[in-house]
């Protein structure tokens, strides 16, 4: 069962590793992972040479990020706190780059944008993935929540009674760019995976390495955004 957890972790993620790894080949970083939990990419990072530090509300989480960093002989550093005190956690510049990766969502996404680039270095770089508003609109409404689909469609602020707020890409730029940040990249991210049955990636052998060079060859394709579960976007300040 791990290895099918595994496997269908690296299909919903591929797309984001390709864009963070290719941004930041042949350098040693200072990294920062806002709601990093147990450290899904923190330690990948950490085994890349990057200086990682990932800041996170929950103890428990940094608990398992200690435990996996020590399994992988490697050094992250934990800390307690959220994007409303991160400057006060981690220091104004002390980031050459920032993971914000399903945190938008639950925060107030301006003061959250605000206290990332006073964290960030002089063209430090923002990862940001984000659930997008168009997927959720459709789930939603082929799961029969036909009221909750009209809300995120039409609604002001859009909010997924599940799982937070939901934006489209145009959205995330706008934010962005009031925020003092420049939009280099936007990627759709799990176009398929989550319309695939999971017995299907789990069991079918070489369908979740088939899967991911799906979701790879769409990732960079306009037309594919607007059914991507999430949005990822490369921005520097």
């Amino acid at each position: 069962m791990a290895t099918s957890r595994e496997q269908r972790g690296s299909v919903r993620t591929a797309v984001v590793w390709d864009a963070l790894e290719a941004a930041l080949e042949g350098r040693t970083l200072d990294v920062v992972d806002i709601g990093g939990g147990t450290g899904g990419f923190a330690v990948r990072l950490a085994e890349s040479g990057h200086r990682v530090r990932v800041v996170d509300p929950s103890p428990d989480a940094l608990a398992s990020l200690s435990r996996r960093a020590r399994e992988a002989d490697l050094e992250v550093v934990g800390l307690q706190g959220d994007v409303t005190d991160l400057v006060e956690v981690v220091g104004a510049g002390s980031a050459d780059v920032v993971l914000c990766h399903g945190v938008l969502e639950v925060v107030d996404p301006v003061l959250a944008l605000v206290n990332i680039r006073q964290v960030l270095r002089p063209d430090g770089l923002l990862s940001l993935v984000v659930g997008q508003r168009h997927a959720a609109v459709l789930a939603r409404a082929m799961a029969g929540h036909f009221q909750q689909a009209r809300n995120l469609l039409d609604g002001r602020q859009p909010v997924d009674a599940r799982t937070g707020r939901r934006f489209t890409a145009a959205e995330l730029e706008a934010l962005l760019a009031a925020a003092g940040f420049t939009t280099s990249a936007v990627h759709a991210v799990r176009v398929f995976t989550d319309l695939v049955p999971s017995a299907l990636v789990d069991l079918e052998p070489g369908a979740a390495a088939a899967l991911v060079e799906l979701e790879r060859a769409v990732a960079d394709r306009p037309e594919y955004l607007p059914l991507a579960t999430q949005v990822h976007l490369l921005a520097s300040r």
